[in-house]
């Protein structure tokens, strides 16, 4: 189980990294599309959003970060915190309850930054904090290690400080 613990915390880090590789392409090429004389307003993009077409070709970008940020990662998440109470990772469940708390907050954020842009800020160091958190889950779950002690032919797991 502590695999899956494992995977789960280097999931949520990579997908992380996706998403801002997905948002950063769909806003590049909405630059491009813009600057070549397109325009967007909030009706065109709803519609685009409900009908499916696109306006410009990077726009799945910005489809599949919400998507990913609304779906994928939560469920991940949730996952994660899950398995940390199986996996036996000392301190796994506080560290999967951490990132947890902080996708919740990245959703809310991404909901609230489309009326508040400021919020736009929080939410990209949001996404910092996230990534490094889920990545230190990550590295923690690969510290605990099997050591022999010399005084016994039995092994035991020690955490590595």
């Amino acid at each position: 189980m502590r695999t899956v613990y494992r995977v789960l915390a280097a999931l949520v880090a990579v997908e992380v990294m996706l998403q801002a590789s997905f948002i950063v392409y769909g806003d590049a090429g909405m630059g491009k599309y813009i600057e070549d004389g397109g325009v967007i307003d909030k009706a065109g993009m709803e519609a685009a959003f409900e009908s499916g077409e696109a306006p410009f070709s990077e726009f799945m970008g910005l489809v599949l970060h919400g998507m990913n940020g609304m779906m994928v990662i939560p469920a991940l998440a949730l996952l994660l915190l899950i398995s940390s109470f199986f996996a036996k990772v000392p301190g796994g469940s506080k560290w999967a309850g951490i990132v947890l708390g902080l996708v919740v907050l990245q959703v809310t954020l991404g909901l609230l930054g489309h009326s508040f842009p400021i919020i736009g800020a929080l939410h990209g160091i949001n996404a910092l904090l996230l990534f490094s958190s889920a990545a230190w889950t990550f590295y923690r779950s690969r510290r605990v290690v099997s050591d022999t002690p010399a005084s016994s032919d039995v092994p035991r797991e020690r955490v590595v400080a």
